[in-house]
């Protein structure tokens, strides 16, 4: 089969299958990310029929990691974790101490290399970001303590691991491996190879925090003021993959890290969330290609072979790194059901224990059969998650009911947490705005007269720097795209506003913002009859057509320019406009989570 064949067969086919298994896996309640592992070990070489070319998977999975990493500095908030700090931190290193440790054990316990231990203890310890998340929304938990205090522990793993990836292939041949520090196996002093490594990394880190910083977000600013989307797009992969191959030529970095700074330097920027959106969808499709070149390395015999390891392997993840979470989350005074909640959070691996694992075979410290527990580990933990999480439920419903049980576990008394500063975080019962041309600006500038408060959505950037300029606060992108309402504080607002006439947008906005604040209050503009009477049934609080309302505004003067008294000329005109809102839609139908409507002076003084 021709080179490029085969790479057309490998996408393909590793999408195709990716997609047939996740959804298997999302019919039977289990993360996607099971049926792409599942995916990429039915086109593997360990199992018949069709086997993938592994070369050109693993070259794949490089762009794939390249992007994880890039959205993993993208949304690294040191707000967060700051905010959590006194937890997050201590707990994070902990944890990571306690299962690298057990995992090290074990590996010796195998007859492995004190090298191979610590790799394999170090993929063991850290938790899939994916899955987290997923878990922690599903249950309505990423805004509270618990979801806080996870993702910060989260986000010390995560930076735990970035440093990993730099110091291993230093610490290589010292291990007993072959890479950066093989000069210090052949007699070289291993500070001076510890001393360049981290030297190199600083140079770096010191470029793109000084010169990235405005450079990076400078570029993109001229993409956005060009108003393509596509050029957009493309400046935003350009940087995230060209600044990790620059890191990795240049500074004999990791793409991963390289990736990692390009996104956390622009996470600093307020295009920041439209880049997100942007190059999401080819970040989700490389990560799955990812998942799937892991998948395809996975020798599923292993299960059979090694049964006892398999589960010594899965009782670390599931019961070791639990039970040191549980244990550090109470020792810092925390209630029972919140260390009972992180720990079920924890009790997974994913995608950096699958960077770790490729690092530590490629520097040649891990033996193949260290990669196939810890693939086994991460399918069978990520499997069993949910059912951890259920668990985890009914104990915490059984230590309710006896509060002298659950007293003997805790000593409760660590305050509150403090809240992440920044306005768009504390705004509330205000107005989004999405569209601020002729019509969104003559909204604005009632709002203004009123002193409500409401914040615009604006994808034109030109627009936006003009309103900023002004004293309004504007969130930058498409409305649509996700990330985007959730900046504008949705889920906190009264009211969505949306003045652009686009039928498809409207729809979409209003289901984004019902999903995220069931409560809030609707107004939007149309062309089409349809459109308005589909909006109506709804519930939309109100629905208005330029046309119409033109339209009634020219015959009221006409009406009056004939002789008509204004009273009887607005009688007729007040009629006819509730006739034609009125048709189809039942009378009694109340508008969908509309608040009930108070003056506006009222409405301040509540605020």
């Amino acid at each position: 089969m021709p080179h490029a064949t085969e790479l057309i067969a490998i996408i393909a086919l590793g999408l195709v299958f990716a997609f047939a298994g996740g959804m298997l896996a999302q019919r039977l309640r289990l993360p996607p990310l099971v049926g792409y592992l599942i995916a990429g070990i039915a086109i593997g070489p360990h199992t018949p029929g069709f086997v993938g070319n592994g070369e050109l998977a693993g070259q794949l999975a490089e762009i794939g990691v390249i992007l994880l990493m890039f959205g993993v500095g993208l949304h690294f908030s040191i707000g967060d974790l700051m905010a959590v700090r006194a937890i997050a931190l201590p707990g994070a290193v902990v944890q990571i101490a306690v299962a690298t440790l057990m995992g090290l054990a074990l590996a010796l316990g195998f007859g492995w290399s004190a090298g191979a231990g610590i790799v394999f203890g170090l993929a063991l310890s850290v938790a899939s970001t994916v899955v987290l998340l997923r878990a922690l929304e599903e249950r309505g938990l990423l805004d509270s303590d618990k979801g806080r205090i996870a993702v910060g522990w989260l986000i010390v793993e995560d930076l735990a691991m970035v440093l990993a990836l730099v110091l291993l292939p230093a610490l290589a041949g010292p291990l007993g491996g072959e890479g950066a520090g093989a000069a210090h196996a052949a007699g070289g002093p291993l500070w001076l190879t510890l001393g360049l490594t981290l030297a190199k990394v600083a140079a770096f880190a010191g470029l793109m925090l000084v010169g990235g910083r405005r450079l990076v977000p400078w570029l993109l600013d001229q993409a956005a003021r060009t108003g393509s989307r596509e050029l957009f797009t493309l400046a935003v992969l350009a940087l995230a993959l060209g600044i990790a191959f620059g890191s990795a030529e240049l500074f004999g970095v990791s793409f991963a890290l390289g990736a990692f700074f390009a996104g956390m330097v622009l996470a600093e920027s307020d295009l920041s969330h439209q880049a997100a959106a942007n190059s999401l969808p080819l970040q989700d499709a490389f990560a799955v290609l990812f998942f799937v070149s892991v998948g395809m390395l996975f020798d599923p015999g292993i299960l059979l072979a090694q049964p006892l390891a398999v589960l010594a392997v899965l009782a670390i993840i599931l019961i070791g790194k639990s039970i040191a979470a549980v244990a550090i989350v109470l020792a810092f005074r925390h209630p029972l059901d919140t260390a009972l909640t992180i720990a079920a959070s924890l009790a997974q691996i994913g995608e950096f224990s699958f960077i770790l694992v490729g690092l530590g075979i490629g520097l040649k410290l891990l033996p193949l059969e260290g990669r196939d527990l810890i693939l086994a580990g991460a399918l069978l933990s990520i499997t069993l998650n949910p059912l951890f999480f259920a668990g985890i439920g009914r104990l915490v419903a059984l230590l309710d009911a006896r509060p002298g049980l659950a007293a003997r576990f805790e000593r409760r008394g660590a305050g509150p947490l403090p809240q992440v500063s920044g306005a768009r975080g504390r705004r509330a019962g205000h107005a989004v705005v999405v569209g601020f041309g002729r019509v969104g600006s003559s909204i604005g500038r009632a709002l203004d007269a009123w002193d409500l408060p409401y914040v615009v959505v604006e994808r034109d950037r030109r627009r936006v720097e003009e309103l900023r300029k002004a004293g309004r606060e504007t969130v930058f992108g498409d409305a649509a795209a996700p990330g985007i309402l959730e900046a504008a504080g949705i889920g906190r607002a009264r009211l969505l506003v949306v003045a652009s006439p686009d039928a498809h947008q409207a729809r979409h906005l209003i289901a984004i913002a019902r999903e995220a604040n069931p409560g809030i209050d609707t107004l939007v503009r149309t062309h089409s009859d349809a459109e308005r009477r589909h909006l109506e049934a709804e519930g939309v609080g109100l629905v208005l057509m330029p046309e119409r309302e033109l339209g009634f505004g020219m015959t009221l003067y006409a009406l009056r320019s004939l002789g008509i008294s204004e009273g009887e000329a607005r009688v007729f005109v007040d009629s006819s406009r509730a006739e034609s809102r009125s048709d189809p839609v039942p009378e009694a139908a109340p508008a969908l989570g509309a608040p009930e409507l108070r003056p506006h002076r009222e409405a301040l003084g509540g605020e």
